[in-house]
């Protein structure tokens, strides 16, 4: 990094001895230019004895100058005046100015030139102002999308002169334009082992060590020293020492949420510092309302990193002030909040409607990332959003060829696990489709297994596909490495070779090995059925003793040989009589009694899930009569 060893003219700024240093310059090596500075300028800040560290400017047009007695510098030969552009008085003497309208048209401009232009203009700096300049060149440069400064701008005079000066006189500053500075250089990719950044750090370290810097100062310092050292460095410890030290009612909300992001870098630390996060959390909620969009988002992601699963009073309020925000996110910060609430297993209706309305207006713009995430969070949840299946049904069918093979899964599997057709189906799955026959090799066996194996929820079925999957080079495929192929990787083959046998009878390709078949879709870990509300079937069973007049004569959770369990099983003769469960002769009819709980459809609705509602479809095609209670 070539921040302090850069060789152009200073001839800007005024408070330097610029005549001598421009000498000793020229035909300089580029690794000698900073010592010879150094040794030819004056220093730009004031003495602390009779002011605030201020950086003094003085302006001219790239003219040669003296200096009597390091005062008074002006053009050889022209009158002593500034020849600047005619900017507002506000920006010619910030002395007494209020530092919001300094900040105010900082935030307006668009490129370092302007903000190091507007800099050059102004007579008198404050310190925690140069700081908040360097900051505002790292937003601004951050926006193009590379956060390495643009050789111009590190070759700019004024910015030199800024970083020589913070380097050379880190001891005049004050606490927060010293960790600003360094926060900005840091962010901007200094070297971390440049003395502009080894100074500052010292300097950080001294007045850590004495306990001279403020709540702020030590959260902003220990970001900086997590960026250059990594969170094992010790002087952090000694930070998060001091702030457990310091009562929380003395953090501003910001600093809560860095102080969350210190101590997520920390993360294998946590139950070291759980006392401490228990208190953090509990205080959190008062500061919750006060949080910028960027803020909710980090400090959900924090939650996450920090598995702070006893913190769900915390998330749910966080949840309520995220409901309003929705609409201000960005695609990352929205990713990230999605994120936190499928791991801490959050939903509102709030949050649901809010995201419908986001996804729904802005589908066809936001990031495939974004898309696939809001798909996963509805499915985790069950949530059977209809506004936004059809936005995405849409996106993709418009815009296929911008998601991954990962994705356009996760996009996919909802369908078929809410049990859910959109209004443009045809369009989608041929979509669909020609996306696995021009890309089918690149979607890995477990995600096209899932894919497929949701297509045919909703009946769906990959015919053209099945071939395919069933054939011994992709079972192959899919055991990969291991030794054998996981349960619920079996069980989906086993329900989609059931799925070719009963509603696909045209389909003649190879058949799925015995040996790669189940026994049972109901399995405690990867089922593909919901087991029974244990409440609900004690009534159910009650009540159909009290009807049938006794327990022999219906069978209950009885394993078929189609490998599905079914809830109640009544036997029937060819006059309608019941038979005792335990015969096997004169059965005409077989009810299946379906006892579906709250658990088998998708969240607050009587809309059955995918899974359940193959299973009645298929046991209806075995000659069962489907009765759903």
């Amino acid at each position: 990094m070539a921040l302090i060893t850069l060789r152009r003219n200073l001839c800007h700024l005024s408070d330097f001895r610029i005549q001598g240093a421009l000498a000793a310059l020229k035909n300089q090596p580029v690794n000698h230019v900073h010592k010879v500075v150094k040794e030819h300028l004056c220093p730009w800040f004031c003495s602390l004895q009779s002011e605030p560290f201020r950086v003094r400017f003085h302006h001219a047009c790239c003219k040669k100058f003296h200096s009597e007695n390091g005062n008074a510098l002006h053009p050889v030969g022209e009158p002593v005046f500034s020849q600047i552009h005619d900017w507002d008085r506000l920006e010619q003497n910030l002395k007494n100015v209020d530092e919001q309208i300094f900040y105010r048209r900082l935030s307006n401009f668009t490129s370092s030139e302007e903000v190091l232009h507007f800099i050059s203009t102004l007579q008198t700096l404050p310190d925690t102002m140069a700081a908040g300049a360097l900051q505002r060149i790292y937003e601004v440069e951050k926006k193009d999308g590379d956060q390495r400064l643009p050789r111009e701008i590190l070759e700019n005079s004024t910015f030199q002169a800024l970083c020589i000066q913070f380097e050379q006189k880190p001891s005049n500053l004050s606490n927060t334009g010293l960790v600003t500075a360094l926060q900005a250089l840091t962010l901007l990719y200094v070297d971390p082992q440049s003395s502009l950044l080894l100074n500052l750090v010292a300097e950080c370290h001294h007045r850590l060590r004495r306990g001279g810097l403020e709540v702020h100062s030590l959260c902003v310092l220990g970001e900086c020293l997590i960026k250059l050292q990594g969170p094992g460095c010790a002087t952090l410890e000694l930070i998060i020492c001091q702030l457990q030290g310091e009562k929380l009612e003395k953090f501003a909300p910001e600093d809560i949420v860095a102080l969350y992001r210190i101590l997520q870098a920390c993360a294998e630390k946590v139950d070291q510092h759980q006392t401490f996060l228990n208190q953090i959390n509990n205080f959190s909620l008062s500061v919750v309302s006060n949080l910028s969009p960027k803020s909710l988002s980090q400090m959900l992601t924090a939650l996450v990193v920090l598995d702070q699963t006893q913190a769900l009073p915390l998330v749910i309020k966080l949840g309520k002030y995220v409901v309003r925000h929705v609409p201000h996110f960005t695609n990352e910060e929205l990713l990230k909040v999605l994120e936190a609430f499928i791991y801490f297993g959050h939903n509102d209706r709030f949050f649901t409607k809010a995201l419908e309305q986001h996804v729904a207006s802005l589908c066809l713009t936001l990031d495939p990332e974004v898309v696939s995430k809001v798909m996963e969070y509805c499915c985790r949840k069950q949530i059977l959003s209809i506004p936004i299946l059809n936005a995405v049904a849409e996106t993709f069918v418009c815009q296929s060829e911008k998601f991954s093979p990962s994705q356009i899964s996760e996009l996919i599997e909802p369908f078929g696990k809410l049990n859910y057709l959109p209004p443009n189906a045809s369009a989608l799955f041929r979509k669909l489709e020609n996306t696995l026959l021009t890309h089918f090799n690149y979607f890995p066996p477990k995600t096209l297994l899932k894919l497929l194996h949701s297509c045919s929820l909703i009946e769906c079925h990959p015919v053209n596909f099945m071939s395919k999957i069933f054939s011994p080079y992709f079972l192959q495929q899919l055991q990969g490495d291991e030794s054998y192929l996981d349960r619920l990787s079996l069980a989906q083959l086993t329900q989609l070779f059931l799925t070719s046998i009963l509603e696909c009878p045209f389909y003649k390709g190879p058949k799925l090995l015995p040996k790669y078949q189940v026994k049972s879709f109901l399995t405690p870990c990867c089922s593909l059925e919901t087991p029974v509300d244990f409440q609900l079937y004690k009534s159910v069973m009650t009540g159909l003793i009290d009807l049938l007049g006794a327990r022999l004569y219906f069978a209950s959770k009885v394993l078929t040989p189609y490998r599905y369990t079914v809830d109640v099983e009544i036997k029937l003769d060819e006059e309608g009589f019941v038979l005792p469960f335990t015969v096997d002769e004169d059965v005409h009819k077989r009810v299946a009694l379906c006892i579906d709980g709250p658990k088998r459809f998708c969240l607050n609705s009587k809309h059955l899930l995918g899974k359940e509602a193959m299973k009645q479809r298929h046991l209806r095609l075995l000659g069962y009569h489907v009765v759903q209670d």
